[in-house]
Order: structure tokens, then sequence, then C-alpha cells
């Protein structure tokens, strides 16, 4: 049995709208079993013998945070893209020329350290959305889900939990142009035989978990949206799908179906709890009714959606609605869930002209407990008994915190001023450092593999 007490400065509990001071919290065997707030007064060391045998956590203790949209290669695209003029679909030509560099070994490597790198900024899970399955041309590997294990495996690498999002990918357009040059290895053919692939993968670790996704309506028929949504249903498993990122693709909806992208997902079944919507960019009143009636949820990628000129999702409105609101870093332009969730609110300011929509707690929800419970981990997120027992440590005294009430990391800190990540009860990131991975290095040598 492995057990620890941490005794954090402040802590951020279930419920709160602000940190509580002097927080005891035990652990065994990778579960918390008690948290008790202590009477304010002293540093640890006050001659409290209970507290004897506590490690101290200095400045804020938040759960672990989720990282619910991940495309791990996009990665190598951080500082090769950003400089000139264009929109979503050029940068995506810029995205198919890394895909042809990639395989298993190569993915595998990018990304540990990718992965390592979201430990580092306080993520203990991610939602791999992965659609890279293949060999060139479309050709399988040997083992056809070579590239999913590959992620599961770099994932136990650096430390952090992870649900792969199977993605089903099989056409080009919405009115069902076949796929063409890069594109060819994200197929299977159909739907059918995308589930046939999947059902033979069983993830290696009881840090992974498998769900399913449907890449767009661009990329699925319509008539192939029940088949994939059904092996979800059937398996309780997270649903996740690209959702009006672009007014194009909403367009295109329309002349082809009639219907808006969300209008098409309910009508064959796809939305409900266990779906989460990516982007939402450009949702009409109608979808917001439509996703909020079915309690699917939305995750945000505003630093990939600014990135990419994709607009301003209308965020407060679907909350409204009673949308789940989860956060990801998706094209990984940055890593840093804190800039995540405070752009929610300041991008909100943008659209409105308006400040305060979104209150510090609800932000920390976002980032954390919803993000967990789209993934599938209803039992992380939460500083709270029975709960995984992640931690995440935040110092208050960088040239960045200094001075700023701990409610008011969402708006000052940044991923740097992370200190110590526990996932299920082990330490991962100590002093800002990650214990097993050499980020910055790992990171370097994988990306130049990998880009022309």
């Amino acid at each position: 049995m492995t057990s620890t007490r941490w005794l954090a400065e402040y802590a951020w509990l279930p419920e709160r709208a602000a940190p509580t001071p002097e927080v005891l919290i035990e652990t065994v065997n990778g579960r918390i079993t008690a948290v008790t707030p202590l009477s304010p007064g002293g540093p640890p060391d006050a001659g409290v013998d209970v507290l004897a045998d506590a490690v101290w956590l200095p400045g804020l203790t938040l759960p672990g945070l989720a990282n619910a949209h991940s495309h791990a290669f996009h990665r190598a695209l951080r500082g090769h893209t950003h400089g000139g003029r264009g929109d979503f679909w050029s940068w995506r030509d810029q995205m198919y020329a890394v895909t042809a560099r990639l395989n298993p070994d190569s993915y595998l490597a990018l990304a540990r350290a990718v992965y390592a790198e979201m430990a580092l900024a306080g993520i203990t899970c991610v939602g791999e959305f992965h659609y890279l399955h293949h060999g060139a041309g479309g050709t399988p590997y040997d083992d056809p889900n070579a590239m999913s294990a590959a992620l599961v495996e770099a994932a136990a690498h650096a430390g952090i939990r992870l649900t792969l999002l199977d993605t089903c990918y099989l056409t080009a357009t919405v009115d069902g142009q076949p796929l063409t040059g890069s594109q060819l290895r994200f197929g299977d053919g159909d739907a059918l035989r995308w589930a046939d692939r999947v059902s033979a993968f069983t993830p290696d670790g009881r840090h992974a978990r498998l769900g399913a996704a449907i890449h767009s309506v661009r990329a699925v028929p319509a008539e192939q949206l029940a088949t994939v949504a059904g092996w979800a249903h059937r398996r309780d498993a997270p649903l996740h799908v690209h959702l009006s990122e672009q007014p194009a693709e909403n367009d295109a909806c329309r002349a082809v179906h009639g219907r808006t992208p969300t209008g098409l997902l309910a009508d064959h079944g796809v939305l409900g709890p266990a779906t989460t919507a990516v982007h939402a960019t450009h949702p009409t009143s109608g979808d917001i009714g439509l996703l909020g009636e079915s309690r699917s949820g939305v995750c945000l990628c505003p630093t990939t959606e600014r990135d990419l000129a994709d607009g301003i999702g209308p965020a407060r409105r679907m909350a409204e609605a009673g949308i789940p609101l989860s956060l990801g870093s998706d094209s990984h332009a940055v890593i840093d869930p804190f800039e995540e969730a405070r752009a929610v609110e300041l991008d909100e300011r943008l659209r409105t002209r308006k400040r305060g929509h979104f209150a510090p707690a609800e932000l920390l929800h976002a980032a954390s407990a919803a993000g967990h419970a789209a993934l599938g981990w209803t039992d992380a997120g939460r500083i709270a008994v029975g709960g995984r027992a992640d931690l995440v440590t935040v110092r208050l005294d960088s040239v960045r915190t200094a001075g700023v009430a701990p409610a008011g990391v969402w708006f000052a800190a940044g991923a740097a001023d992370v200190t110590q990540v526990v996932v299920d009860g082990r330490v991962l990131v100590r002093d800002g450092h990650h214990l097993t991975v050499d980020v910055p290095q790992e990171l370097a040598d994988a990306i130049a593999e990998v880009t022309p």
C-alpha cells in the first residue's frame, strides 16, 4: 500500500468559488481518502504533530487538468506555419505534409515528448483525436492498429492517462469525394471496416481507454454516421466529432443535405450525453438548442481557433443552454491550459464587448472535471474523497503570479508556473521538471525527424 499526505498552502476544492487555505489531502494507492481544510495560521512546521509527515505544497493546488482534444503530430507545426497569409484550408495542406513522414516509431517519439510537455503544463489526461491510421497510400501496417499502439505507449512513457478517440475518416468532402494524397492514410474504406479495425484493438495498460470519433460531416457520409455512433454507444465509450469549425463546412452541409452539421448529426443519432462536439464555432441558435437538449458537450480550443482564424464561438450561450464545456489544445500552437481557460472569458469579451462572463470556478471546471468526464474518466478532476489522486501545484511567487489572489491564477498564471504534478498518486513533475523525459530535447529531436 502506498500512502501520502499532502499539505497544500491553498487547494481548490469542489463547489468552492475560490481556493481554500491550508488543506490536508491524504491519498492511498492513487486515490484520495481524506480532504481536511485546516484553520489558517503558521507554516507547516508550526508544531502540529499530525502534519509532521505531510509533504508541503507551496502555492495553489488544483485537481488534474484535462486536455480533451489533441492531435499530437500537429505539435511539429508550431513555429513553422504562423508567419504567412492564408486560412484553415491552407494551413491544412502544411499539416498533411507532416503526416507523410510519420510512422509508428517516429510517432511514438513525437507523441511521448508532446504528452510529457502536457504533463509539465498540469495536464494529467489527454483525449487523442486519432486519424493517422495507416501507411503510405493507405496501406495498413502489419498490425492495423500500430499507430494507435504507439500513442498508448507514448502516454505511458509520459505518465499521463489517455483516451484514444479512434477517428473514422472516409471521404474528403461533404458530397463524398474520395480521399487523395496524404488523406489516404486516414481511411478504412467504410464505417464497418473502421469498426472492425477498432474492435480488434485493446489498449495496453490501465492508463488508457478507447473511444470513438467522427472526424466531421465532411469525412463520414451521412448514411454511415449511425454505424460509428452505434459502436460507441454499445461500448459506453466517449464519442467526439469536429463540428462547425468553419462556415464553409456549414454551407456545404446545407447544400448537400439541407441541414446544418448539427442537425445532420441529430438525425442520425450521434448527439447525446457521451458525445462531445469539438469547436462548435459557428452554430445556429437551433444548433445550440439541439446540443443542449441532447446534453451533448462542446470542447473549445481557443488558441487553435484563433491561430487558424476560425472565429469565436458563443461560449456563454452554449453554457446557458446546459452544454458542458471542456477545453483542448488541438493543434498545440500552445500547450497551456491556463491560456485556454482564460481565453474562453477573454474571447467572449471580444465578441460581446462586455466583461465578466465566466467565473474562475467555471473555468476550473471546464479545464478539469468537465474535460475528464468528456473523456470517460468521471472519477478525476476533483480534489474529493474517492477521486483519483491527481494534484497540480501552481506557484504564487513567479513574476506572473506574485501578488495575485489565488483565484486569479486563471488570468495570470501559465504552464511555466506549474511546479509539481501528481498523477494517480505518483509524482510526475517536480520543481517544474519532468522526472523521466527530457522534454525540450526529445521535442527537438522528434520534430526534426518529421518536418520537411
